[in-house]
């Protein structure tokens, strides 16, 4: 097998990778009705990428996923009632403010819009945290917000990133489908792993 075909079976291999995890995403969530197999799905997403950043490349993928699902079954369906709190919260907000008459939108809405934002990216942490740290939730999400306030520069390569992939995918729908969350969950785990390896660096110093 010559040089280009040898990177050809590779990235064929990869988009099959990724493809799958997807799916695996995707009918697991479906598998938990949804409500209680979203979360364990989405952080064995994060435990599978986070095992190809570490180098096992060549994991059993079903079999990987199906033991992070039943490992952290209760407990990332724990770490989803925080999560689901704060964005019912943001939702009614949303709302709230969209039934607002134009004319009553003001500075007073800045605090909420800052919560919002200050959320979204504490989000970007949260789950690698879970997956990569063998602690309590309270602990998981105390880690992953100050992770967030220390490492600006990653938080805004994952927002390249992410934004990037957006307008892909939004120029090719069927990408979002196939690789959506894969891909999201591999590029956020990716810089996440990057400050968590800085961050250990400055406290041993």
């Amino acid at each position: 097998m010559n040089t280009t075909s040898s990177y050809i079976y590779l990235a064929l291999e990869w988009v099959t990778r990724f493809a799958y995890l997807n799916f695996l995403w995707v009918m697991f969530s479906l598998l938990g009705g949804i409500l209680f197999g979203f979360y364990p799905a989405t952080t064995s997403m994060f435990a599978v990428c986070r095992e190809w950043l570490k180098g096992n490349t060549d994991l059993p993928l079903f079999q990987s996923f199906w033991g992070f699902y039943k490992k952290d079954f209760l407990k990332s369906n724990l770490l989803g009632v925080f999560v689901s709190v704060f964005l019912l919260f943001i939702v009614l907000d949303i709302f709230y403010i969209q039934a607002s008459p134009a004319q009553q939108l003001n500075w007073s809405y800045a605090p909420l819009f800052a919560f919002m934002l200050i959320f979204t990216l504490f989000l970007f942490y949260l789950f690698p945290a879970f997956v990569h740290y063998d602690i309590k939730i309270p602990s998981v999400i105390k880690n992953a917000f100050f992770l967030m306030l220390v490492n600006p520069a990653a938080t805004a390569v994952i927002i390249l990133c992410l934004v990037s992939l957006f307008f892909i995918m939004r120029l090719l729908p069927a990408l979002a489908f196939l690789f959506g969350g894969s891909v999201y969950a591999f590029l956020t785990m990716w810089m996440a792993m990057y400050a968590f390896n800085k961050t250990h660096k400055k406290a041993s110093h």
